[in-house]
């Protein structure tokens, strides 16, 4: 066993969570995404954020791939430019 498959089941087992529900792929694909288009810290930030949403029932079944995209497709303003929202 990997270390990270090694601590995704310990971290399981802690939190009382059913190994077979988590897609460590989609999570991991996520975080990359964010890290790389939006900024580092967003990733974790991100990543727990979308836990939250899924624990309270309000993310759907493609939420993290709507995630992704979104960080994939996030620009930095150029110099001056406003972007709304931002």
């Amino acid at each position: 066993m990997n270390v990270l498959a090694e601590w995704t089941a310990l971290v399981c087992q802690e939190l009382g969570i059913d190994p077979e529900k988590l897609d460590r792929d989609v999570v991991l694909d996520l975080t990359r995404d964010v890290a790389h288009g939006v900024a580092r810290p967003a990733a974790p930030l991100t990543a727990y954020l979308l836990g939250l949403a899924q624990g309270a029932g309000t993310a759907g079944p493609d939420a993290a791939g709507r995630l992704a995209a979104m960080a994939r497709e996030w620009a930095a303003p150029a110099a001056g430019e406003q972007v709304p929202g931002r």
